[in-house]
């Protein structure tokens, strides 16, 4: 992975322009700030202030931007009091963000990304589709959710069904970017089974030459990421996987976040705020 890019981290104050809310405590979050739109690499995340009345910032992936309106959009879950604060954040307020954080994902000249994102993983997925829908790639994407999908999932234009996935999210169908989601749950159009199990049927649906030009790239709760990392190694392609931990400073300082990774000196412990999020899965798994 590139080198850590802490000198292009900027404290800025952002406008809350939309706040939405869905099913299962999930909300996608809107806000203003020219320097995050532009400069944000998918993968990166911010670290956000949820309220004046909590000190502790809280780190999100960035989903998706806005270059020309100059905004962003976060996707979180409430999943504690700092979530539960900034899902209380109403239009027209400023929120201090500091941003864009971490390295992201590297795309190189393996033409057929294979995107795997579980519950709040899902958005740095979302990001690097947006990031290359006008390019040469070919991406298809896989999005798994244990809770409803945060989007009114859609039948995929292309019309393949992949045993019973056959809905996609309206955005990546939008961007001309295959997807298809996975659940353990009972959802219309929607893959029964992990998304590794998603990812089986897809990659054996492909041929020789196809097969090796994927990579996968992936983010979500560790023991998928360990899945999607074993499911990599089985079918011999490289994956590059973005790291969740919990985060105090997130710029590098407290070393909170450490994570043991295999290097060429042997074992080494990096911070993934800024070393990370994103490793080569070989290296962590």
């Amino acid at each position: 992975m590139s080198k850590n890019n802490r000198n292009t981290i900027k404290v800025v104050d952002c406008q809350v322009l939309a706040h939405y809310q869905f099913e299962g405590d999930q909300y996608i979050l809107t806000l203003s700030s020219d320097v995050i739109a532009n400069e944000t690499k998918p993968g990166q995340f911010v670290h956000i202030t949820v309220s004046d009345a909590l000190p502790m910032r809280r780190p999100i992936s960035i989903m998706s931007v806005d270059k020309e309106n100059a905004t962003f959009d976060l996707l979180y879950k409430v999943v504690g009091k700092g979530t539960k604060q900034l899902s209380e954040r109403k239009i027209g307020e400023t929120l201090s963000v500091i941003g864009p954080i971490g390295n992201g994902f590297t795309m190189t000249d393996k033409k057929r990304p294979l995107l795997i994102g579980g519950g709040v993983g899902m958005p740095p997925m979302v990001a690097i589709a947006q990031n290359i829908k006008d390019s040469d790639y070919q991406p298809f994407a896989i999005l798994g959710s244990e809770v409803p999908f945060p989007f009114d999932a859609q039948v995929a234009s292309d019309g393949k069904d992949y045993q019973g996935a056959t809905h996609t999210m309206p955005e990546l169908e939008e961007w001309g970017v295959a997807c298809r989601l996975a659940s353990l749950q009972d959802y219309e159009g929607v893959f029964k089974g992990y998304v590794t199990d998603l990812a089986r049927v897809y990659l054996d649906g492909l041929s020789a030459e196809e097969l090796a030009q994927v990579e996968v790239y992936s983010c979500g709760p560790h023991p998928m990421l360990e899945a999607v990392a074993k499911l990599a190694k089985e079918y011999d392609l490289p994956c590059q996987v973005s790291l969740e931990e919990n985060m105090a400073c997130a710029v590098g300082g407290c070393a909170g976040c450490v994570v043991e990774v295999q290097t060429d000196n042997g074992p080494a412990m990096k911070r993934v705020c800024v070393d990370g999020p994103v490793f080569d899965a070989t290296t962590v798994f």
